[in-house]
C-alpha cells in the first residue's frame, strides 16, 4: 500500500523531472518537500524498493513506469476535484488547489471514475491544465506564454503556470480568465512589461505576469 507521503514525493519527482523521465537531484526534491536531503534519500530508497523509482547514488532519481502511472493518477484526481469544486460547489479558481491537495489522495478508483463521468469527462481543470484519462493519456494543448506572444496578434487565455491564490486573484481583478481574448499592443524593452488590450480596457502587465499566463493564437 502506497502512503500519502510517498505519493507526494512521486508527484514532486514527476513535476521536477519533466513528467518523471529526467533525473532529479535530491536537493531539488528537498526544496519542494521542505525537508532535509538525507530524508529525501531515505524516501527515494523506499520508492526504489517498491519499484516506483530508479535511484543512483550521487546522480539522482527518475520514476519507473509504475511510478509515472501513480503520479499521473494523482494529477488526474487533483484536477478532477478542482473541476468539481468550481463547477458544482462554486469555489473560485484561487481556492481549489489546497483543497484538492487533500482530495487527491482518496484511493477509491470507482469514486474517481464516477466523478469523471459525473463531470462529463472534462479535458482541462479550472487553471487550463489537461486532465489525463484513466489510462493516463493527456490531450496536448498548443500554447505559449504571454512573454513570447507577437505584437499585434490576438490570443485566447488557455491556462496559467502560477496557480497561487495571489496570482489568480490578480488576474480576477483585471478580468483575465480562461477564454479571455487578449491582443498584444506593445512590449517595453526596458523592463519586459507588456501592454495588452482586453474587451473593455488596456492594461500593462509585468514580466512576472507575462511568463505565467498561457495563450493560444486565435
Amino acid at each position: 500500500m502506497i502512503t500519502l507521503t510517498e505519493e507526494n514525493y512521486i508527484k514532486a519527482i514527476y513535476h521536477l523531472g519533466n513528467n518523471g523521465e529526467e533525473t532529479v537531484n535530491t536537493n531539488a526534491i528537498a526544496e519542494v518537500m521542505q525537508t532535509k536531503a538525507s530524508s529525501v534519500t531515505d524516501m527515494i530508497k523506499k520508492l526504489s524498493e517498491k519499484k516506483y523509482a530508479n535511484y543512483k547514488k550521487y546522480q539522482g532519481v527518475t520514476l519507473t513506469k509504475d511510478g509515472r502511472f501513480v503520479a499521473v493518477n494523482i494529477i488526474r484526481k487533483h484536477r478532477l476535484w478542482e473541476v468539481f469544486l468550481v463547477e458544482k460547489l462554486n469555489f473560485s479558481w484561487d481556492e481549489v488547489h489546497e483543497v484538492a491537495e487533500h482530495l487527491e489522495h482518496i484511493k477509491s478508483e470507482k469514486l474517481i471514475n464516477q466523478l469523471d463521468a459525473f463531470l462529463e469527462f472534462p479535458k482541462h481543470d479550472p487553471h487550463g491544465d489537461p486532465i489525463p484519462d484513466k489510462e493516463g493519456n493527456f490531450k496536448h494543448i498548443e500554447k505559449i506564454v504571454l512573454a513570447k506572444a507577437e505584437i499585434g496578434a490576438v490570443y485566447k487565455c488557455v491556462g496559467v503556470d502560477d496557480t497561487s491564490s495571489s496570482f489568480l486573484k490578480y488576474l480576477d481583478s483585471n478580468n483575465i480568465g480562461l477564454g479571455t481574448i487578449i491582443k498584444i499592443k506593445h512590449k517595453e524593452p526596458y523592463d519586459n512589461s507588456i501592454k495588452i488590450e482586453l474587451k473593455d480596457s488596456e492594461i500593462v502587465v509585468s514580466q512576472n505576469v507575462a511568463k505565467n499566463l498561457y495563450l493560444k493564437k486565435v
